[in-house]
C-alpha cells in the first residue's frame, strides 16, 4: 500500500486485503476490501482467484464493499453502502450493487485536501433544524 493513502476517521471497521493500493487513495470507516471465491463443486476447483486492485486517486465511502480480481479505475469514487465485484472504469462514480457512471469532472465528491470548515457544517446544520421545527409546529 502506498505511503499516501489516507484513512478517513482513522480507518475504523475497515477490513483491507487488496492486491494493491495505489497513491493517493482515501479509505473511509467501515470499508471491506477482499477476496470473492468461490469453490466449484463441478470442477474442483477456486474460482473469482484474487484481490481488488485500487487505482490512484480513488476514494472509498463509508461500509463500501470490494470484493474480488477487480480493478477500480483511477480517480474514481465508490460511494457510501456501495457493493462492487465488476471492475470499475476510471473516472466513474460507483454505487448500490456494481452500478456506474462517468464522474462529473468539475465536482469531488466526499473528500477534498481543501475541506470545509467544521463551523460551516455545524451552522447549516442547526438554521435546518430551526427550519423543520418551524414547518412542524415544533419546540
Amino acid at each position: 500500500m502506498d505511503r499516501s493513502v489516507l484513512f478517513a476517521h482513522h480507518g475504523r471497521g475497515c477490513t483491507i486485503v487488496a492486491s494493491k493500493i495505489c497513491e493517493n487513495v482515501v479509505i473511509f470507516q467501515n470499508v471491506s476490501i477482499g477476496a470473492n471465491l468461490k469453490y466449484s463443486k463441478i470442477t474442483n476447483e477456486w474460482e473469482n482467484v484474487g484481490n481488488p486492485i485500487i487505482a490512484r486517486n480513488v476514494i472509498i465511502a463509508d461500509g463500501a464493499k470490494i470484493l474480488g480480481p477487480i480493478v477500480i479505475g483511477e480517480n474514481s469514487v465508490i460511494g457510501a453502502g456501495a457493493i462492487i465485484t465488476k471492475s470499475i472504469p476510471a473516472n466513474s462514480v460507483a454505487y448500490g450493487v456494481n452500478q456506474f457512471k462517468v464522474k462529473d469532472k468539475d465536482y469531488d465528491f466526499i473528500f477534498n485536501s481543501n475541506m470545509i470548515n467544521p463551523q460551516k457544517i455545524i451552522e447549516t446544520n442547526k438554521n435546518l433544524v430551526a427550519k423543520f421545527n418551524k414547518q412542524n409546529n415544533l419546540a
